[in-house]
């Protein structure tokens, strides 16, 4: 459903702001290693999203990348997902037909519609606060083993 490139940006947007909840920048090089992406990939991804304002990147010896504690909370995966893959998911045919609409509906437009809007709404009501913080407390994870 989403791109690769947007999995990887809502994962590091987590992993960033549960180390940001702990005081602690992170680099491209945690950051790629963490979400198992490569680096030069994520290192684009992490452009994307300090582009939209939802990271902060910090140059130096003590640089990395964070987000602003009273931030977290108000970033949601709505936001992660526009700056990545923009709206199309939102709009876009269930089978990927270019025509596809209320008046001109392809086979599976309606159902295909119900589950786009159930998505919308999970995104929109989601933010980074509430899953950073089920990774901290153990409840949920990024990485498989």
């Amino acid at each position: 459903m989403f791109s690769k490139a947007c999995e990887y940006g809502i994962r590091a947007s987590i992993f960033i702001a549960k180390n940001s909840y702990e005081g602690r920048r992170v680099s491209p090089k945690e950051i790629s290693e963490e979400i198992n992406s490569p680096q030069a990939f994520t290192a684009k991804i992490l452009q994307a999203l300090v582009k939209n304002n939802l990271i902060n990147s910090v140059k130096g010896a003590y640089g990395g990348f964070e987000i602003e504690k009273d931030k977290i909370a108000a970033i949601k995966l709505s936001h992660i997902v526009k700056a990545i893959d923009g709206d199309n998911i939102y709009n876009g045919c269930g089978l990927g037909l270019e025509t596809c609409d209320e008046n001109h509906p392809c086979p599976v437009h309606y159902k295909f519609k119900e589950i786009r809007d159930g998505l919308k709404e999970m995104l929109e009501s989601t933010n980074l606060e509430e899953l950073a913080l089920d990774i901290k407390t153990g409840i949920a994870f990024l990485k498989t083993y």
